[in-house]
Order: structure tokens, then sequence, then C-alpha cells
């Protein structure tokens, strides 16, 4: 069984006040068996959509490929706007050795919570996927239950992207559950009836156009 180990620390500026929260990149990442257009660091797969989504938000002019240069301009960014990435999962087993997250048995959780009290200016956590089996969310709620804690999610919003918010030592922190920046996640956008509406309005609309108009309100 191959244990699938996440090849990132958390990358936490001093400034951040958002922490980008998934599970764990591709087994390829842990390998070190890169492919052409993968960048070495967090959200870094070529299949990936965050730093498309976030390129297109921000005009970053960002390099899709295996160099230093593309990693510098990430953690630039990052840095520059406050913004923080420590994925749930620390590692997992999988018999099957590919990316999904349902694929993950045996799975060690990071301490976002011990995580959080560190970090105490951070004041939104955005989940990069929901509360199913295995997502950001779902292990989040988990990682509660285990350290036996009386921090409860309140919902503020039930719509896509779901909103929550806790209270951590007197502080309030929300949880923004975005729709997944996968390829995989693109038939829910397509199930959805406001995606069927702008896709109604203008033909060219499309998944990343969804994203890019979600994620723009909360980062």
């Amino acid at each position: 069984m191959f244990h699938h180990t996440h090849p990132y620390d958390p990358f936490i500026p001093e400034n951040a006040t958002k922490l980008i929260v998934g599970t764990l990149p591709p087994p390829r990442f842990t390998k070190r068996q890169l492919k052409q257009g993968d960048v070495d660091f967090c959200y870094g797969s070529r299949d990936g959509l965050l730093w498309i989504v976030l390129d297109n938000i921000f005009g970053l002019d960002l390099k899709f490929e295996t160099t230093e240069e593309a990693v510098r301009q990430r953690k630039e960014f990052l840095k520059e706007r406050g913004i923080g990435i420590c994925d749930m999962v620390e590692s997992s087993r999988r018999e099957k050795i590919d990316a999904s997250d349902l694929g993950m048995q045996e799975v060690e959780l990071r301490n976002m919570i011990g995580i959080l009290k560190e970090n105490p200016e951070i004041d939104t956590l955005l989940f990069t996927g929901g509360n199913s089996k295995n997502g950001p969310e779902y292990f989040f709620r988990r990682h509660l239950k285990k350290i036996d804690s009386d921090i409860r999610l309140k919902v503020i919003s039930n719509e896509v992207p779901r909103v929550h918010q806790f209270i951590l030592d007197g502080r309030l922190i929300r949880t923004v559950s975005l729709t997944a920046p996968s390829g995989s996640a693109n038939r829910a956008i397509g199930s959805m009836e406001l995606y069927k509406q702008l896709k109604q309005k203008d033909k060219d609309f499309n998944t990343i156009d969804f994203r890019v108009m979600q994620y723009r309100e909360w980062f």
C-alpha cells in the first residue's frame, strides 16, 4: 500500500489572515515525479485550477512550469495578500496510486486548531472543497471531534459556497467551502442552477469563469 505523505510544509506568512485548506497533492508530488507543466509547490498540479483562477482574478501573469521562478511568484503573491496554505492531511495510505480523495485510508490529520492558535491573525479558512467524504471540510469536522473540542460550526449560509463560523479562544473564524479547483468538480458545477442561468446568458461562460466569480469574493 502506498504511503502518501504531504510533500510541503504549511506555508503561512506572518501577515496571513486567510488560510487555503485542501487535502493532499497528487501522489507524483510525493514521489518527486513531476510532469512537465507542474509547479513544485502547493496546488502545483498542471491539472489543477486554483492558480489559474487566482491568475484570472489578480492578473498575476503566473508561469506554469517546473521552475524556481514559478514557485517564487506564488509565494510572493501569498505574502503580499496575507494568504497561507495549510492542507488538512499530513499523510494517508492508498491501495490505488491516484489523487482521489475517496481513495485515502488511514488518514493522519494536521493539528489545524493548534496551527490557528499559533497564527492569531487568521480569521478565514478557505476550504478547497466541501463536506463530502474526505473533503477538507469533512476532515476539519473530524479533527474537531478527535480533539474533543467544544468548538461547533455555526451555519451562516448553506448555499454554495457554504459558510460557517466558530469561536476559538474568543476569536471569530469563518470557514468557506469553495467549489473544488479540480476537473472532477466541473460536473457538479454544470448541474448548478446558477451556472445554467449564466451559461444561458453567455454561451462562452465556463466552469473556470464560475470559479473566478465565486473565489473573487473570498480572496
